[in-house]
C-alpha cells in the first residue's frame, strides 16, 4: 500500500513505515528512551532525505514524549527547577542547532554533516554503553553494589559558582553545567533529530549525581519542549516537516511503546543497558559503512534559491 509524502516527495509503503514506528516505539518503551536516534537513520535507509527525516522526526519526538512527561508529572517524578534551568540552555541550543541546520543545507553539506554526526555520536556513546553494561553485569554476578547507586561522590562541577538548591532532586549545584548540558542536548536534537535522552540521562546521573527517581521525567520535559521548538523552527525556516510521515510514525510508535514497556519489565536493568548499547553501536556502524560505499550517482543537481 503506497502513500505519497508531499514534503519528502516520494511514495512509501504505509505498512513499512507503520512497522518502523512500532519497532522504534517498542524500543522506546523497553529502554525508556525517545527512539529518535533509531528512527532518523531508518527513514534515511529507506530513501527519505536526511533533512526531511530530521525535521519530521522532531515532531514525532515531541508528541511521543508528551504522554510520558505528563505521567511523570502526576507521579511528582519531575524536578521543576532542574527542568527549567535545562530548558534555558535547551531553547538556546535548539535555536543554534536550527540555524546550523539551515546553514549547512544552504552550502550543500547537510547530508554529510548528519551522517558524520551519527557515526561519531552513536559509535562513541554505544561503545561506552556496551562497556558499562558488561561491567555492570560482571559486578552483579559478583554481588557488588552498582556504581550508579553511590550518591556520595562529588566531582569538580560541584565547586563551580552560581549554585542553586534543586529541592526535588536534593542536590546543591551550580547552574552553569546544567545550562551547558541543556545547550548541548538542544543543539544535537535540532541537527540530528534525536531527543537526546540516551545522552542526557547518563550525564545527569553520572556527572551531576541527580537521583534516578527524577532523571527520566525531567529528561522527557526537556525533550518535549526542545523538540516542539525545533519542529516549529524547522517548519518556519526550511519547510521540511512532513506532517503525513510524522502522523504515520506516531500511530505506530504509540502502539509499539505499550508492548515495549511490558517487555522491559521482564529484563534486568544491566541487561537492558547492554542491549541498548549494542543497538546504538550497530546503528552507528551502519552509518559508517554507508559513508564508505560508493554512491550510485556521483553528482546531483540542486536548485539554488535566488539571492
Amino acid at each position: 500500500m503506497q502513500l505519497y509524502l508531499p514534503i519528502a516527495d516520494l511514495p512509501v509503503n504505509v505498512l513499512l513505515v507503520l512497522a518502523m514506528g512500532a519497532a522504534v516505539g517498542f524500543v522506546s518503551g523497553m529502554f525508556g528512551v525517545g527512539g529518535g536516534f533509531l528512527m532518523t537513520p531508518l527513514l534515511i535507509f529507506i530513501g527519505i532525505s536526511p533533512a526531511v527525516a530530521v525535521a519530521s522526526v522532531t515532531s514525532h519526538m515531541a508528541a511521543s514524549s508528551f504522554s510520558g512527561a505528563l505521567s511523570y508529572w502526576r507521579r511528582r517524578a519531575i524536578d521543576p527547577l532542574l527542568a527549567f534551568v535545562l530548558l534555558c540552555g535547551g531553547v538556546a541550543g535548539t535555536g543554534l542547532g536550527v540555524w546550523f541546520f539551515v546553514l549547512m543545507r544552504s552550502v550543500g553539506q547537510l547530508d554529510l554533516v548528519i551522517a558524520v554526526s551519527y557515526v561519531v555520536l552513536l559509535t562513541s556513546v554505544g561503545g561506552l554503553m556496551v562497556y558499562e553494561g558488561i561491567r555492570a553485569i560482571r559486578r552483579s554476578s559478583r554481588g557488588e553494589v552498582p556504581l550508579a547507586g553511590r550518591s556520595g561522590n562529588r566531582n569538580w562541577l560541584y565547586a563551580l559558582p552560581f549554585k542553586v538548591r534543586f529541592k526535588r532532586s536534593k542536590i546543591y549545584l551550580s547552574v552553569l553545567p546544567v545550562v551547558a548540558i541543556g545547550v548541548l542536548i538542544g543543539f544535537i536534537g535540532a541537527v540530528m533529530g534525536v531527543g537526546g535522552g540516551f545522552i542526557l540521562v547518563p550525564m545527569l546521573i553520572y556527572l551531576l549525581r541527580v537521583p534516578t527517581s527524577t532523571v527520566v521525567g525531567t529528561s522527557m520535559v526537556l525533550t518535549l519542549v526542545t523538540m516542539l521548538i525545533a519542529t516549529v523552527l524547522h517548519a518556519a525556516t526550511s519547510h521540511l516537516v512532513d506532517a503525513v510521515l510524522a502522523l504515520i510514525l506516531m500511530i505506530g510508535g504509540v502502539t509499539g511503546a505499550q508492548f515495549g514497556a511490558r517487555a522491559g519489565q521482564r529484563i534486568r536493568g544491566e541487561q537492558l543497558r547492554l542491549l541498548l548499547g549494542l543497538l546504538v553501536l550497530a546503528v552507528g556502524v551502519r552509518f559508517a559503512i554507508e559513508l564508505g560505499i560508493r554512491p550510485a550517482e556521483l553528482f546531483t543537481l540542486r536548485e539554488l534559491s535566488p539571492t
